[in-house]
């Protein structure tokens, strides 16, 4: 099994269709324990890649997670992020924004919770709902003290995605590694889906009404993430369109792709000075003295 990165990176400057990207791609394992052992041993490089990413203390990784409803977010953090030191990772939902949140811009608070350097943070959603599920229902923006009309225009929606890749410019200079996930779901997926959450009593409570509803502006949506996924996927914070109807190989490729970010990093424990050493052995001899 050999997965490569680029293949889902959305490229910088060009226009993304969706309906050229596939939401399912051949089955990258032949069976279930292929699959097993190959995302455990995804999990375990994760794992020993976070500890020296905590060691080194230089960079701060953050992932980002969009998906239409049901797009499997909950479970590829889940699975992928497994083996991961809780201390050194923190993992951020955002639903609605607060009475308080919606006083300050847009930006204001997702930057709160971003990750300290030698830790790991995930946002599943992210602001990125800003431009997403506000561009579809921009009578959301009266909310935020703006008018609604103002999301019929382009010009706010361009005003946003330059804040936001602007932002990400500025966490890549101060050392900050962003990588962003669109898992790439199909409508027919998404409604096999649904009805096993309706199916399942133990999955009941996955499913509302609203799900439903917002599955009537799935083209919408679509249109949204597209002009997003044009705008905002940069050199510096890629997006990463994933194939996600088969939530293996979903899972597989973002462990993959974060693997690969990590390893470029160069990361390495910090080395031991001559002083520190020598330090240390007189400390050690104490010890062993303690004994006798």
């Amino acid at each position: 099994m050999k997965i490569h990165s680029d293949d889902f990176r959305a490229p910088e400057g060009q226009t993304v269709d969706l309906k050229k990207w596939p939401t399912r791609v051949k089955p990258l394992c032949k069976t279930k324990d292929e699959y097993h052992a190959a995302l455990a041993g995804h999990v375990k490089k994760l794992s020993e890649l976070q500890d020296k990413l905590y060691a080194d203390n230089r960079f701060a990784a953050l992932f980002v997670f969009q998906a239409m409803d049901a797009g499997g977010k909950d479970g590829c953090i889940k699975h992928v992020m497994s083996g991961v030191n809780p201390q050194g990772c923190q993992v951020y939902s955002f639903k609605h924004p607060s009475a308080q949140e919606l006083q300050h811009d847009f930006l204001w608070r997702t930057s709160r919770d971003l990750p300290e350097r030698g830790r790991i943070g995930i946002f599943n959603r992210s602001y990125y709902e800003e431009v997403l599920i506000v561009r579809v229902h921009p009578e959301i923006l009266g909310g935020e003290g703006l008018s609604p009309a103002a999301g019929s225009g382009k010009s706010m929606w361009k005003g946003r995605y330059q804040s936001i890749a602007g932002f990400e410019a500025h966490l890549f200079r101060n050392d900050t590694r962003i990588v962003k996930f669109f898992l790439h779901l199909s409508k027919e997926e998404q409604r096999k889906r649904f009805l096993e959450r309706i199916d399942d009593p133990s999955k009941n409570w996955k499913f509302s009404a609203s799900d439903m509803a917002e599955r009537e502006y799935w083209e919408s949506y679509a249109n949204a993430y597209e002009k997003c996924l044009s705008a905002t996927s940069t050199e510096q914070a890629p997006w990463y369109i994933v194939p996600a109807d088969n939530k293996d190989d979903a899972r597989l490729i973002v462990s993959q792709i974060i693997l690969d970010t990590l390893e470029k990093l160069k990361l390495s424990y910090p080395t031991t000075t001559a002083e520190r050493r020598a330090e240390l052995l007189k400390i050690r001899e104490q010890l062993v003295n303690e004994a006798g």
